[in-house]
């Protein structure tokens, strides 16, 4: 394809949906989606089928004038690589490195659901002839093979059919490219990353990001959190992006982002594939995407060396069964425990200093006994939320029904100990809370 060719391709008007597509789809591989539009063709996967042209016409949808539809659930591993020293960007090499992002994204034809799950970098795995390793080392023994298959056997033996590595740089470009994206910064982040050759310096408070801030953002870890907080930030600024990506004002841009993207990626991903993810996106709601953290916990200093992500069996074998439709490597009695017996956080995002303790009592009264409360989230919310921190849906949908109140977060950006956060809005002041048992 010449590059005029390229060129006629990106101005085309459908090429704004399909990256719009894309953007609900693929939240966090947007820019592979952009870049992957390029890539080299080849024969037809076995996930997609031809959409049947007897279903054109006139009055056809949207989703309908793309050629290829998903056939079956699919998934994508996805891989942000750290940057390689001394290595210029037109060369291989640089998808090289370290992953300092890795998810795993399934996209479910029959469901119309998303879902994005996050593997903190530090999770202690296995890698085949080499040993226990960082899970983000995987790609540097083995290159994307070797972290599909370690990916895979770390997630009782799920299918990936594909995977995507972009550099460091393609988010931070990304980023500039459309204009900057909002987040709500928690706390002061001040830190200097003498490796990546990164200084940190951001001020508590809602703020438009450019690709260099964010960055700042999604790599800060000098806190409590360490690896987990970021992979937490990083969820926050793939929704950030998302949205800006769906944004009217940001269309003009796309055809610039399509024709800078393509040096940051790497994938096996075709056109064809990528015309049928676009053709199924098109059909999702926001509501649809779900984010969800492996399950696990920080090594202590008596265990091992270095600091390792352990994985827990049977939070992992949870996810595995319930956004993977794969049956777990083990029996467990306890997969979907009752929500009265789970973990559930109570945080304060109101002005009401007492509002928290009313609602640990309400709960208490109502049979939940593993209850306790965290540091006020330092930005208001208008309306409560229910973040579903390790990934438990089925409890996070009862929790509501109880409550009466809130917006179920499908991400895991809440307190990390909790199996269910509940950020309490101003929508909870109103309400009279019973103060004894019905």
């Amino acid at each position: 394809m010449t590059n005029s060719d390229r060129a006629k391709l990106v101005n085309r008007p459908y090429i704004r949906w399909l990256v719009w597509g894309g953007a609900i789809s693929l939240t966090a591989t947007i820019s592979a989606t952009l870049g992957a539009t390029l890539a080299l063709m080849s024969p037809l996967s076995s996930f997609i089928i031809p959409d049947n042209p007897l279903f054109g016409g006139k009055d056809k949808s949207l989703s309908q004038s793309f050629p290829y539809n998903i056939a079956r659930p699919v998934n994508i591993l996805v891989m942000g690589i750290d940057r390689v020293p001394d290595v210029p960007k037109s060369s291989p090499e640089i998808f090289s490195g370290r992953s300092d992002t890795i998810l795993l994204l399934r996209l479910d034809p029959k469901e119309k659901s998303v879902t994005l799950l996050s593997i903190p970098r530090d999770t202690q795995i296995e890698i085949p002839g080499i040993g226990i390793d960082k899970i983000n080392d995987a790609n540097v023994k083995g290159g994307a093979t070797q972290a599909a298959k370690v990916v895979s056997q770390t997630l009782n033996n799920i299918q990936i059919d594909r995977y995507v590595r972009i550099t460091t740089d393609a988010f931070r470009e990304l980023v500039d490219l459309v204009g900057g994206v909002e987040v709500f910064v928690p706390e002061p982040m001040e830190y200097t990353d003498i490796t990546q050759k990164l200084h940190i310096d951001l001020n508590q408070g809602w703020q438009t990001l450019n690709g260099d801030q964010a960055e700042q953002f999604a790599r800060f870890r000098n806190n409590n959190k360490g690896d987990i907080g970021r992979v937490q930030r990083q969820q926050i600024l793939l929704k950030a992006l998302r949205q800006r990506l769906t944004s009217s004002a940001v269309l003009p841009r796309l055809p610039q982002a399509i024709r800078v993207m393509q040096q940051y990626i790497d994938t096996n991903l075709t056109l064809e594939e990528i015309l049928a993810i676009v053709s199924f996106s098109l059909n999702l709601q926001p509501d649809d995407l779900k984010m969800v953290l492996l399950p696990g916990r920080f090594s202590t200093p008596k265990e091992f060396i270095a600091s390792y992500w352990i994985v827990d069996k049977e939070g992992k074998n949870r996810i595995v069964q319930d956004h993977f439709q794969k049956k777990p490597d083990f029996p467990s009695a306890n997969t979907h425990p009752s929500p009265k017996q789970l973990r559930i956080a109570i945080q304060n995002a109101t002005d009401n200093p007492e509002i928290a303790n009313r609602i640990s009592q309400y709960l208490t009264q109502k049979e939940f006994h593993n209850i306790y409360i965290v540091k006020d989230w330092p930005d208001r919310l208008s309306e409560t939320e229910i973040i579903v921190q390790q990934g438990d849906l089925k409890a996070a949908t009862s929790l509501k029904k109880i409550l009466g109140i809130g917006k179920i977060e499908p991400s895991s950006i809440g307190e990390l100990k909790s199996d269910l956060t509940i950020r309490i809005g101003e929508d909870w002041l109103n309400r009279d809370i019973p103060t004894s048992q019905n």
